[in-house]
């Protein structure tokens, strides 16, 4: 049984940082790729990045591109978010997951079916 659990959410100022942290328990990185979704109130969940197979491509989406990094720590099995130069819109529940990948995953990643497996999510609130 794969288990998610999130950390390092928080309420930071504009253009501040934050980390967050993602241990997956009874998960194998070989076969499967991680991403960190969000969600703000009232609105779809998106996809904001993700790491292809523990380690190797990771995609992001234009809207935290070359300010938000994914990351992922084999050895612990650990996602991590690193997030920049944080604004306002960034508010958010943001969620881990986790799901089988091939190939086509550049153009999978951000679709919620794909992950079979979610953290509960951490709240990420940021003030101007």
């Amino acid at each position: 049984q794969v288990q998610l659990v999130e950390s390092g959410g928080g309420s930071v100022q504009a253009g501040g940082s934050l980390r967050l942290s993602c241990v997956a328990s009874g998960y194998t990185s070989s076969r499967n790729c991680m991403s960190w979704f969000r969600q703000a109130p009232g609105k779809e969940r998106e996809g904001i990045g993700s790491v292809y197979r523990g380690g190797g491509t990771s995609y992001y989406a234009d809207s935290v591109k070359g300010r938000f990094t994914v990351s992922q720590d084999n050895g612990k099995n650990t996602l991590f978010l690193q997030m920049n130069s944080l604004k306002p819109e960034d508010t958010a529940t943001y969620y881990c997951a986790a799901g089988p990948c091939g190939w086509s995953w550049f153009s999978e990643w951000n679709n919620t079916d794909e992950h079979n497996f979610w953290g509960q999510g951490t709240q990420v609130t940021v003030s101007s």
